[in-house]
């Protein structure tokens, strides 16, 4: 992997960590972040090895804490829609073919839970905080958060933290559905890893396609979804992996899968 100056990128066997390390910063999202971490996505999209992606924050105060809004000063109406129009981060996170867990540790605001929305699981600690603030600022969240808040933990929901900019802690996070699991700060990388590691267990292929039909779900009608359900139910028929699941099933044995 290359260097980079607001990221990093580290390789665990199957499983990729990358984390926005700007600490000083409470690990908020600049351009610099948007850029590197969007050709880190690219990099590891093309890397067989790596099959689950964990996104984090740097030290244990913040996930991250959203937008630099210090940015946000030099920014017209024309060139800040030009840049959202551009590949982005949220976006690069939404279509990254492998599963992406958010490991939070800490604030998760604006931006920030804008980027664990991307995400396909959320795993947090007992610490967390949510947010969507913008609206103190006379903004609406502009990085996918009231599109993809709403689909996950419904519109009322979602409208009340839009509309107020208040914070939930963890404990509420989870009972609205907005993350999978909630740890000891202590615990979250040890879980965290856990779980990216049993689903890196599985065929990739499978996972992929798991992932894409789940995606589809919420944005297409039922009869839609189940068109696209059975012909990649029916795409894995064509895979190695497909005929490795089957006969270490019939043997009694553990599967290797090798994402062919």
């Amino acid at each position: 992997m290359p260097s980079y100056e607001t990221i990093t990128v580290e390789k665990r066997n199957a499983v990729a960590v990358l984390t926005i390390n700007r600490p000083d910063k409470l690990n908020a999202l600049n351009k610099h972040v948007h850029r590197e971490s969007v050709a880190a996505l690219d990099e590891l999209r093309r890397d067989d090895s790596v099959r689950v992606l964990v996104f984090t924050g740097a030290g244990e105060k913040c996930f991250v804490a959203g937008a630099d809004i210090s940015e946000f000063q030099e920014q017209t109406p024309v060139s800040q829609r030009d840049l959202f129009h551009e590949k982005t981060l949220f976006n690069s996170i939404d279509t990254f073919p492998k599963p992406v867990i958010a490991m939070i540790n800490g604030f998760c605001l604006g931006g920030g839970n804008e980027l664990a929305l991307a995400c396909d699981l959320r795993v947090c600690s007992e610490n967390a905080k949510f947010s969507q603030p913008e609206i103190n600022l006379g903004l609406i969240p502009g990085g996918g958060g009231t599109q993809r808040l709403a689909r996950l933990i419904g519109e009322g929901r979602a409208m009340e933290i839009m509309l107020t900019g208040d914070m939930i802690d963890a404990q509420t996070a989870f009972k609205f559905g907005l993350v999978n699991h909630v740890y000891p700060l202590a615990e979250l990388e040890e879980k965290t890893m856990e779980l990216a590691n049993k689903i890196a267990d599985k065929a990739p292929i499978a996972l992929q396609l798991a992932k894409e039909a789940v995606k589809f779900a919420s944005r297409s009608n039922l009869d839609e979804g189940l068109r696209r359900e059975v012909d990649l139910f029916a795409l894995c028929f064509s895979t190695e992996d497909k005929q490795e699941g089957v006969s270490a099933f019939l043997e009694k044995r553990k599967p290797v899968f090798k994402g062919k």
